[in-house]
């Protein structure tokens, strides 16, 4: 397995001197300087720790030689410095490396070595995707899955277990849907859970019942019913994943990412990638919940660890579940499902003490909240809070979906920052308008608003929720459209962005977000000198354009990780 990997490695990152000062000559270079304001420039220098020494306004000049003088007697002549490497971009755009200030890449590695039902349009194209994988991989003692998106296949509720029975039932069946807030299992996984009528879902989940039985979906904290007896991936799968995962990231020009949830399990394969030197892609890890920050990172946040590529710096924690599985926590009860208002998943009184917990040894808190209930909650936990823990906290509120009119400054208090992803308003904005109604929008998705009460906005993906292409969130965060172009003139068109904050937010900001700010994220002399080549000027292309950018090279710390076609 080791060989295997060290192979897929090779096979994608090519050579060059571990340490080696070098120029990329010949770029249109678009930046971002300490404030967030767009710079031009036409080479950048690396110097030989693989970081940023210089961005020049004018192509690379070789330096002359020093004056001749004559030596004193014993005195040996000094060689004039000289680059190890240098390449003429040919007028390509160049730009800071993208960074995902919200993924799980464990989830998306697992997604890509596991049945993906994600972009399935239709139940019956589900149902033949899931015999299609049983056949292809006979003998296995589990399915399991993610990708499955209800609100895709027009149903106008969730699937069942007898659907998934008509698939397969000879072997029990779990699937994840798309946002990792409900799953879907077939009759046999329900009865190896042992889950009945008369089951009891624990406080924060959901058993969907139909006539008194357990009808197939398990919402949120009822999820754990069946996380007890599905099989984990065992530690060479991950490592195949992690791998893959990288591979997916580097492809498209994602160079350092914040992964939300880290269990000890991801942490070892972490560990295990970069003790060999394959982890390329920079990891700023928050621990899923206080056992794994303590089991991980003990007694305070870890230093950075192999040259910036790893770090636990923080915590994060669920409040709510999701949208689309009528888990978000809302103040008044969906249009969509009289009665159902969301679900709390952590007691207020458990949350400030969880809070309190980390913070006192100095970890960041972040905390997964996206209806307007959970959010106001998240922010009188932190006004409360920021009494005791003075300081730069940085409390990260993620997601920060629907947040009622009246919070919306609030934001801009205490040092938040709001975590978003441009996607999910692209892929989600008919299905929100159907479960909040019209009325209760304006603070949906709010990213002008955001920025107009001075909050830190960092920007991602959610990936493997949606895809990790940084390209489409920018689009979106321009645009407020989705790939079809609807609608017309954006949905809620007044919290669009222009092209330098949707940068900032997936770059300057996103390094922000996870206090590394000092290190990478905006080509500023002394970061490393993470970045990309692209096919095209960004900064002045239309959002319809910007989503189809190819990434051509993605350089970590003055190397070069990845080349399309290679």
């Amino acid at each position: 397995m080791r060989a295997g990997l060290l192979a897929a490695l090779a096979a994608i990152a090519l050579p060059m001197p571990a340490l080696a000062s070098g120029v990329i000559d010949n770029v249109n270079g678009i930046a971002l300087d300490a404030q967030g304001r767009i710079v031009h420039f036409n080479a950048l220098l690396i110097d030989d720790e693989g970081k940023v020494e210089k961005l020049l306004p004018g192509r690379y000049q070789e330096p002359p030689p020093p004056p001749k003088r004559k030596k004193r007697k014993g005195e040996q002549e000094a060689a004039p410095k000289r680059l190890d490497f240098k390449l003429d971009a040919g007028g390509k755009t160049l730009i800071p490396g993208l960074i995902d200030a919200h993924g799980h890449v464990m989830a998306l590695g697992l997604s890509l070595v596991t049945l993906d039902l994600s972009g399935a349009r239709s139940l019956v194209e589900a149902q033949a995707r899931i015999r299609a994988y049983a056949a292809a991989n006979p003998g296995r003692k589990w399915i399991i899955g993610t990708g499955w998106n209800q609100e895709l296949w027009g149903l106008g509720r969730f699937p069942t277990a007898a659907e998934l029975d008509a698939a397969v039932a000879d072997i029990p069946v779990w699937l994840e849907r798309v946002d990792g807030h409900a799953g879907w299992a077939n009759s046999l996984a329900l009865k190896t859970a042992g889950i009945t009528g008369a089951t009891k879902a624990p406080a924060g989940g959901r058993i969907e019942m139909d006539s008194g039985k357990p009808s197939g979906v398990l919402v949120d904290k009822a999820m754990d019913l069946m996380a007890r007896v599905v099989p984990p991936p065992a530690p060479k799968d991950r490592d195949i994943a992690l791998e893959k995962a990288q591979q997916t990231l580097l492809a498209t020009g994602i160079t350092a990412v914040a992964d939300m949830g880290t269990r000890i399990e991801d942490w070892q394969a972490f560990r295990r990638s970069a003790d060999r030197g394959a982890l390329r892609v920079r990891i700023m890890s928050y621990a899923m919940g206080l056992e794994n920050m303590v089991l991980i990172a003990g007694p305070e946040p870890t230093p950075w660890l192999y040259d910036d590529r790893l770090r636990m710096g923080g915590v994060k924690l669920l409040l709510d579940g999701a949208l689309g599985s009528r888990g978000a926590w809302l103040k008044a009860d969906y249009a969509d499902a009289p009665g159902q208002k969301g679900l709390p998943m952590i007691p207020s009184t458990q949350l400030r003490n969880i809070m309190s917990r980390a913070s006192m040894d100095n970890f960041q808190v972040a905390v997964h909240a996206i209806g307007d209930a959970a959010n106001s909650e998240m922010l009188d936990a932190v006004t409360e809070l920021a009494e005791t823990y003075k300081g730069d906290r940085r409390w990260r509120i993620e997601h920060a979906q629907i947040v009622s009119s009246a919070d919306l400054p609030r934001f801009g208090q205490n040092g938040i920052v709001a975590s978003m992803q441009p996607a999910h308003e692209a892929s989600d904005w008919r299905m929100t308008t159907a479960r909040l109604g019209e009325a209760r929008l304006k603070g949906a998705y709010a990213w002008k608003s955001m920025l107009d009460n001075r909050v830190p906005l960092a920007f991602g993906s959610d990936v493997p929720v949606e895809s990790p292409n940084p390209f489409p969130g920018i689009a979106v965060a321009m645009s407020r459209e989705d790939a079809k172009g609807e609608p017309s003139g954006g949905w809620m068109p007044e919290q669009r962005i222009g092209f330098e904050a949707a940068l900032d937010g997936f770059t300057r900001q996103a390094a922000y977000a996870g206090f590394a700010e000092k290190r990478f994220g905006s080509l500023i002399p002394g970061q490393r000198a993470d970045f990309l080549l692209i096919d095209r000027d960004i900064s002045v292309a239309r959002p319809a354009d910007i989503r189809g950018t190819q990434v051509l090279e993605t350089w970590i710390g003055g190397k070069r990780v990845y080349v399309k076609g290679r």
